[in-house]
This record gives C-alpha cells, structure tokens and sequence, in this order.
C-alpha cells in the first residue's frame, strides 16, 4: 500500500486500461490512425478522454470549448457524450490536422454537434466573449501552444458558467517541470501557468496525475454577501 499516487509500469497501466477503458470503435480507429502521425506524440491518452467525457456526463454539460483540436480525438470524446443538442465550439489553426478530425466526426455522427473555428484561439475566445457569450459554457479543455496557456486559461474562465470546469491538458509534462535544468520556453510557461492557477482563489482546483498531468478547475460561484 501507498500514501501517494503510484506510478504506472507498463504492466500495471495495461491492466488499468483493461479493467475501466470502455473505448468506442470510432475513437479506437482515430487513435490508431493518428498513431501513424509524425506528431502523433500530441494525442491524449484514452483513458484521460474516457475520463473528460465522465466528467462531461456528471455535470450534464451541453456546451463546451476545446482548445486545441489536433486529430479530433478529445473533442469526439466529448462529442459522443454530450446529448443530442449538445454543442461544442472547438479551436484549432491546422487545416491538416482537422481534416482528420472532420472525417472521424462525420463518421460518428457528431459533427453537427462541433463547430470548428480555424483562426488563432484568442481570436475566436475574444469574438465569443465579445458576442455575449461570458458565462455560458460548461466545460471547457485547454491543450494547445503551452505559452499561450494562461491567456487562454483567463478566457476560459470569463467564457465558463459558475460552477462549470476548465481542464488543462500537459500541465506535468513528461516531468520536466519539476527539473530546475529544464528552461525552455515551454517548460517555463507550464511551470508559471502552474504556480499562477495554483493561487487563484477563482476557482477549487484539482491537479489529476492522469497521462501527462490533467488540471480540473472549478469556477466558484459568486459568494452572496450576508447583511446583518
């Protein structure tokens, strides 16, 4: 037995998956697809999508943000389980990367559930709040350009109901944020996007070691002022 969270040898992490993944055929076959991509490294590991679109269902989300859309593998996730009128305003700048995404989308039957916006994400994340759309969204997932991380963290927040959820993808990378050594660019804006959630007393907050370190994010409700 153990006080802190184990770590998976190759073993262990096949009998995790064999004991609670439940992955649809269609989400198998883009995983195995996007496998065979030269940035295939950037796909999500299954059981983190199984566990996004738990989290989806628990909260009874119906509208929610992705930033960063790559393969498609996340935002089908969620798609799937979100209800018939659910919908999903997802973020990406890759024509070749959606591409992919589109025809796995349009195989699940989900595709009008996504709409996809081709431009830079503080683009489209300023247009929808822009629009009146503060407030509005459930559930949101940050996994895009690690140095625009808390940028599109604070409009992520603007964007999400109280109540609602932000997860934020990468945020233990592969260890290397717990290396003083490590000073890339993209080390340090995930060392700093951590150290700045970590005191934001907007939201409860909840740092998930699941594939490369998952950050949940609760907005608080407003507090109501008691008057004596």
């Amino acid at each position: 037995m153990s006080n802190k969270t184990l770590g998976l040898d190759t073993p262990l992490y096949k009998y995790l998956l064999s004991v609670s993944l439940r992955e649809p055929d269609i989400l198998q076959k883009l995983r195995q697809e996007t496998a065979t991509h030269p940035d295939s490294a950037m796909q999500i590991a299954p059981e983190q999508g199984q566990f996004m679109a738990f989290l989806v269902q628990l909260m009874g989300a119906m509208k929610t943000l992705e930033i960063g859309v790559f393969t498609g593998y996340s935002a089908l996730a969620v798609a799937l389980a979100l209800p018939k009128d659910g919908k999903i305003v997802a973020c990406d700048v890759s024509e070749d990367y959606t591409a992919i995404a589109r025809r796995y989308w349009d195989a699940a039957g989900v595709s009008d559930k996504i709409d996809l916006r081709l431009a830079p994400a503080l683009e489209t994340l300023d247009e929808l709040l822009a629009a009146g759309q503060a407030e509005t969204f459930d559930f949101a997932f940050i996994d895009a350009d690690k140095v625009n991380y808390l940028a599109y963290y604070e409009r992520s927040l603007q964007l999400i109901r109280p109540g609602g959820l932000i997860a934020i993808d990468n945020v233990l990378w592969g260890g290397r944020v717990a290396d003083s050594q490590m000073q890339d660019k993209n080390t340090a804006a995930i060392r700093a996007f951590n150290q700045a959630i970590s005191q934001d007393e907007q939201v409860i907050l909840s740092l998930v070691p699941i594939a490369d370190g998952l950050t949940l994010a609760l907005k608080r409700e407003p507090r109501t002022q008691v008057l004596g």
